[in-house]
């Protein structure tokens, strides 16, 4: 039976409501060329990790962002152009500035939702770091610095439990190290909002939802709400309003027509959240609730979008340290669940580094065959997207 296939991006595509240049928050600018690096970032790697999946498969662009931002300003050469290159942007110093204050502008904490970020660097106690690159992560990244001695599985423990502690407690990794090892950059995101509108626990009921290979029960949530809802090309999209101003969105192909379908070239990932034509009327949801783990490396991924030199003995990482170092291992880990109430999804992303080596139409939102999912913020920021192929696995 074919599984459930998610893959989270918590990404941050911010949107320009007006003509100005940049998009700001309070203090926080955010240059707009730069919100598109990281939305082209993030659906360009999103296409390439849900094509062809069967598996249960989650994916944080922007925790993996943020790391590779952070191994990018140590790197240099074409090292350094490779990565920058699949982070879309061309400046060292800008992409430091701009990804502090995207960490200022995404950032929030209170009783009902919250979007949480945190970066660390872990350090092999008996080498030597450039302290320029070590200033620049704490003061750009937010980023909190450990030195470690890597031949103790105590580092293993704090590790893992940073990583609990910034992800309220729903991530506790099996993390290995190796005494070799020079650093570790983890980033963690934790994120979760309840519906403005919740489902009432009572209309949650066992239904069939169709996957490929056959019928399974799931439990279904229903409510009908008057909104907008988009038509595309063999599919249709539509959002439910969250209580931190953010939306969670929905993707669904049209009978037939499989995610699968919707994901080739055909269709960019960009396309299915951005286009289609718009209606507003009644829609009817059924959505399954769902609730999975996955943990997976992305270092593949990297090497095929041609982050190569990174892996290989001749990377080029001497803003970090003047000794031979190479990325060893790109790890990622997630969760999501959604039900009656809301929604919560958390990541992790470590890169470790060794020594070289009115109702006028109407519309049902039935989601009882395998679809796509999202999650907006209050200002336009993509938070997650998912396929649900299977919500009983």
């Amino acid at each position: 039976m074919r599984k459930f296939v998610s893959v989270i991006l918590i990404t941050t595509i911010l949107f320009s409501i007006c003509a100005c240049a940049n998009v700001s928050s309070g203090d926080n600018e955010i240059d707009k060329h730069f919100i598109k690096s990281v939305n082209n970032f993030s659906y360009d790697t999103a296409q390439v990790l849900l094509k062809d999946k069967t598996d249960n498969f989650n994916y944080s662009p922007v925790s993996l962002y943020y790391a590779l931002a952070v191994a990018g300003r140590g790197a240099s050469g074409e090292t350094q152009q490779q990565i920058f290159h699949l982070l879309n942007v061309s400046s060292e110093k800008k992409l430091s500035a701009q990804c502090g204050e995207l960490y200022k502008l995404l950032y929030s904490d209170n009783k009902i939702s919250k979007l949480k970020i945190a970066n660390s660097l872990w350090l092999n106690e008996n080498k030597k770091f450039n302290d320029s690159f070590v200033s620049n992560a704490e003061n750009h990244y937010h980023l909190s610095t450990f030195s470690v001695d890597f031949s103790d599985e105590d580092t293993e423990k704090a590790m893992a439990k940073w990583i609990s502690e910034n992800t309220n407690g729903t991530l506790i990794p099996n993390l290995e190290i190796n005494p070799t090892q020079n650093l570790s950059i983890i980033n963690t995101i934790y994120f979760c909002d309840e519906w403005t509108n919740n489902f009432n626990k009572e209309s949650t009921k066992k239904e069939a939802f169709h996957t490929e290979k056959g019928d399974v029960k799931a439990d279904f949530m229903h409510k009908t709400d008057t909104m907008d809802f988009v038509i595309g090309e063999n599919y249709m999209r539509s959002s439910l309003d969250l209580k931190g101003d953010g939306q969670m969105v929905f993707i669904l192909p049209d009978e037939g027509v499989t995610v699968s379908d919707l994901l080739s070239s055909r269709h960019s990932m960009k396309a299915l959240f951005e286009e289609g034509k718009e209606h507003f009327g009644s829609v009817k949801w059924e959505i399954p609730k769902y609730n999975f783990y996955t943990q997976c490396s992305l270092k593949d991924v990297l090497n095929t979008m041609g982050m190569t030199n990174a892996f290989e003995a001749k990377a080029d990482f001497s803003g970090i340290t003047q000794e031979k170092t190479s990325i060893s291992e790109v790890l990622q880990q997630t969760q999501i669940a959604i039900d009656e109430n809301g929604v919560e999804a958390s990541a992790f992303t470590k890169i470790d580094m060794y020594s070289a080596a009115h109702p006028e139409e109407s519309a049902e939102m039935i989601l009882n065959r395998p679809f796509i999912y999202g999650i907006a913020s209050s200002n336009g920021t993509l938070i997650f997207v998912g396929v649900c192929n299977n919500p009983s696995v």
